[in-house]
Parts: C-alpha cells; structure tokens; sequence
C-alpha cells in the first residue's frame, strides 16, 4: 500500500488562508535582525509565510502581522522592498 505524501500547510500573515507551503513566499527575519525576502525558503533565522500577490502582503503591514511574527518594529523601507521583490513586474 502507497501512503500519500504529507503535504505541509503554513498560514498566510495577510489573508489567514491556511495553503501548500510550496504556494507561499516566506519572509525571513535573520539572526542579525535583517528582514528579506527568501526565495529559497532555506535562510535562517524566523520565517513569516504570504502569498505571492500584493494584496496579502498589504493586509499584512495594515494589520502589523509582521511585526507581531517577528517582534520588531518594520520600517516603511523594508516594506517597500519586500514589494518590488515580491512582484517586480508589476
């Protein structure tokens, strides 16, 4: 008998959506205190999962769930960066 493959789920800091952990794009918070983008999903330090779309990551800084998954202040900065990064095209 084939068991199925667990798929694991993470949560969405923007619209609370429990989704494929492959579907999502995590936001590391490192050791030193930088805030990026992992692409990789490999980067150490504290992650924070969002979908991959502007509206999730805008519900996200409205309601300061960043700063609450990863107990600093934001700046406006890094917000701007995480969204050129996110979906530069657009």
């Amino acid at each position: 008998m084939v068991r199925a493959k667990k798929v694991p789920l993470r949560m969405c800091t923007g619209c609370g959506e429990m989704k494929p952990k492959r579907e999502l794009v995590r936001i590391v918070k490192s050791p030193e205190g930088e805030i990026a983008l992992d692409k990789s999903g490999r980067m150490p330090g504290r992650g924070a999962y969002v979908c991959p779309n502007r509206e999730c990551l805008k519900a996200a800084r409205k309601a300061r769930r960043l700063e609450k998954a990863f107990s600093c202040a934001i700046p406006a900065e890094v917000y701007s960066r995480l969204e050129e990064e996110l979906l530069p095209d657009e």
